[in-house]
């Protein structure tokens, strides 16, 4: 290695392709499946879109988009590789970004659609949604580098633990615990592999084996009359009717056409692009605690473009570079797996063969890889830190789990809404009133849903700040805490933490009085640097962080 890291680094030829880009292949391509059939379901299921426009416009264009993506990473992966001289370099995964696949579709396409009774108007809504985050992003990849300077490592990746422990493990837990005859199985055939190193037969891949189990005792269920997936014969034969070739069309008629919603759009479209550019950089930051360093304002300025071309041509949803890259790392994806990935994408988007898998796969056999994926990354956080930062990894997380919760509230509220008007127990002009009195009688309940609000509206950025301020107070830095304490109340006036509403002046956000009071935090922690660090009986000893191992 110290040759190759010298005179010899021009001439390294990397390896396109390693058996270990097989596990991370069917480990980050299911990953990438299960996202694409979730969003399949909101797009044909949630926003009543005909499969016309689903499978002959929309996934066509997220195929492409997709490959672009995951062509580049590999490219990128490769020129590391090439200036290094390494052979261990793992390429940066990326995909539609799943957090605002729902936000787009609820906030956004839903509420449209709902409104005009037409779903090509949330279509339109939805492209000019990305199409001002592309540019959010593209023109935050210039400042995203010395973000990285100022920020610690513990507030980075622990916000992004937040994340994944929340949005990205909750979800997949709670399926595999509701069909366990399959989630715990394929769980543990992922378990035994990929932490605990055991190989199967031939080197088989573990997210293939999985997949495969699963589908086995889902198709065998049906043999007892048991029905365990929800897989049938029926819903195979109806999936075949999507069946067909179709390539993206430029939609730039659509895109301006959605300007007309613009005032309702850039409430969200600019506090969303803030937060896509802060979880990029805490992706980058993660690939580098795994041993790749990636130059940040490429990788945000490619998701810029990538998510804009994919825009042009049709698709709503934006592309980001996705948390697990030391997971798909750890597995032994290199850089050959990224481009695999691509092409299975364009594969299945323009042939139509999403809906086929819908049918054939129990989506509870997939999970399983997204949860140790969320394990992985939630553990990194704490392991490339140093130990006495652990508190403030905490203290990052707390805004996600504020947001996860409101997210099943809100989602309990709408659905119980929703079913008291179907079953006609509920007049339309009613809804709002009743929502209203719901929440209201919440805290009497023991739910305090306006502290869920607040403290998880705009959770990322809400959990670098803290996690930032909890660093620094540990270092007794406090003149670095009152900055970034500070950038909070500054954050928080403008809507875009505590409460996502753009405003300045007379907008205030929509809570005034947390920025006051992150203010008010940021001159504490000035005064205690300049007047009273010095009297104050502070100590250098470590905080008891768990009790000694017996």
């Amino acid at each position: 290695m110290s040759m190759l890291g010298t005179a010899g680094k021009s001439d390294f030829k990397p390896i396109l392709w390693t058996p270990g880009d097989w596990n991370a292949f069917f480990g980050f391509g299911t990953n990438i499946l299960v996202n694409m059939l979730v969003l399949t379901g909101l797009l044909r299921f949630v926003l009543k879109m005909p499969d016309s426009l689903v499978f002959g416009r929309i996934l066509p264009a997220l195929g492409l988009m997709m490959c672009l993506s995951t062509f580049y990473y590999a490219w990128l992966a490769y020129r590391l590789a090439q200036k290094t001289g390494r052979s261990d370099v793992c390429a940066l995964p990326s995909g539609v970004s799943v957090p605002h696949m729902f936000i787009v579709t609820f906030v956004i396409m839903l509420p449209i659609t709902i409104k005009t009774g037409d779903p090509m108007k949330g279509w339109s809504a939805g492209l000019v949604w990305v199409f001002f985050q592309s540019f959010i992003l593209m023109i935050g990849g210039f400042i995203a580098p010395y973000i990285r300077q100022i920020t610690p490592r513990a507030a980075l990746l622990g916000t992004l633990a937040g994340v994944s422990v929340t949005f990205i493990s909750m979800r997949p837990a709670l399926e595999m615990y509701m069909t366990p005859q399959i989630g715990l199985v394929c769980f543990a055939i992922i378990l035994v592999s990929w932490f605990g190193g055991v190989k199967y037969p031939k080197n088989i891949p573990a997210g293939l084996v999985a997949i495969a189990v699963g589908m086995i005792i889902a198709w065998g269920s049906n043999l007892f009359g048991l029905g365990l997936g929800g897989l049938s014969l029926k819903g195979v034969g109806d999936a075949f009717a999507s069946f067909g070739f179709s390539v993206p069309i430029p939609a730039i008629g659509e895109v301006f056409s959605g300007f007309e919603f613009l005032g309702i759009i850039l409430v969200t479209a600019i506090p969303f692009g803030i937060y896509d550019l802060v979880e990029a950089m805490d992706n980058v930051e993660s690939a580098e605690a795994a041993g790749d360093e990636y130059p940040t304002t490429r990788v945000l300025t490619a998701d810029g473009v990538v998510s804009l071309i994919g825009c042009l041509m049709g698709n709503p949803f934006i592309n980001a570079v996705y948390i697990g890259h030391p997971g798909w790392k750890a597995m032994g994806g290199r850089i050959g797996y990224s481009a695999a990935t691509g092409i299975m994408v364009v594969v299945l988007s323009w042939f139509g063969i999403i809906s086929v898998l819908l049918a054939l796969v129990p989506v509870v056999a997939i999970s399983p890889i997204l949860l140790y994926i969320g394990m992985l990354i939630g553990a990194q956080a704490f392991q490339t830190t140093p130990v006495k930062h652990a508190p403030a990894i905490v203290l990052a997380l707390t805004p996600h789990l504020a947001a996860w919760a409101k997210l099943q509230v809100d989602t309990m509220l709408g659905a119980t809404l929703s079913a008291a008007q179907t079953v006609g127990a509920l007049a339309p002009d009613k809804v709002g009133a009743v929502k209203s009195a719901a929440i209201a009688s919440l805290p009497q309940q023991g739910v305090l849903y306006h502290g869920l609000e607040v403290m998880g509206g705009g959770s990322i950025l809400a959990g670098l700040v803290l996690g930032a301020i909890g660093v620094f107070v540990i270092e007794r830095d406090f003149m670095k805490a009152s900055a970034f304490a500070f950038a909070g109340a500054i954050l928080t006036y403008c809507g875009f933490m505590h409460g996502e509403a753009v405003g300045i002046g007379g907008g205030l956000g929509v809570t005034p009085g947390v920025a006051l009071a992150y203010a008010v935090v940021a001159a504490g922690f000035l005064a205690v640097e300049k007047f009273g660090a010095g009297s104050l009986s502070v100590t250098h000893s470590e905080p008891p962080l768990a009790v000694p191992a017996e």
